[in-house]
């Protein structure tokens, strides 16, 4: 019976490797495929979904020929620490429910809080479960609203606040007058 735990866990964990591993990145893409100007990309976190589709919506009417693609911001380091916190989350409460005394494996004695985890399992598994998605989410909390045509032309971690859109037109109109005479040389 402990071996069915056991190996319904390393398929768990193996699976959801699996599933993250598809996509490496991990980044969710929002596109819009039918315009065939220059290409305008936003790195948003999910909180300023609203402002993405508002800015696109906006910058369709102005500039009908432009391409906009909007994908989620991953703060490289912090991802990897993130995914390692998901992992490893998932293996203490597989433990838990097992029951295997992890520290006696390495020659310790077990503290208290596993002694109380054992006896209270349901409690304990919500605990780790719901602690280790607050600091993951934590981890993952950029604020970023990065602009690039090219190149950056906006940072919300550089400049503390979201342009307004009469700063994002101008910005665009400079670019793109910019990008037109480089052509013409």
């Amino acid at each position: 019976m402990k071996g069915l735990r056991l190996s319904l866990l390393v398929l768990g964990v193996f699976s959801l490797c699996c599933a993250t591993a598809g996509d490496s990145s991990g980044v969710k893409k929002m596109r819009m495929q039918f315009a065939t100007g220059p290409l305008l990309k936003f790195q948003i976190i999910s909180g300023y979904k609203r402002v993405f589709e508002e800015y696109t919506q906006a910058l369709y009417q102005r500039y009908p020929d432009i391409r906009i693609e909007g994908e989620n911001y991953l703060p490289i380091p912090l991802y990897h620490i993130s995914s390692f916190l998901s992992m490893f989350k998932l293996l203490v409460i597989g433990v838990i429910i097992i029951g295997r005394d992890p520290f006696a494996f390495f020659g310790m004695q077990a503290p208290g809080i596993w002694e109380w985890g054992q006896g209270n399992k349901i409690y304990a598994c919500m605990m780790v479960f719901f602690l280790s998605n607050m600091i993951e989410n934590q981890l993952m909390s950029t604020g970023a609203f990065e602009i690039t045509l090219n190149v950056p032309v906006w940072s919300k971690l550089e400049s503390g606040h979201l342009p307004s859109m009469q700063q994002l037109v101008q910005i665009l109109d400079n670019e793109m007058k910019m990008n037109v005479h480089m052509n013409t040389i």
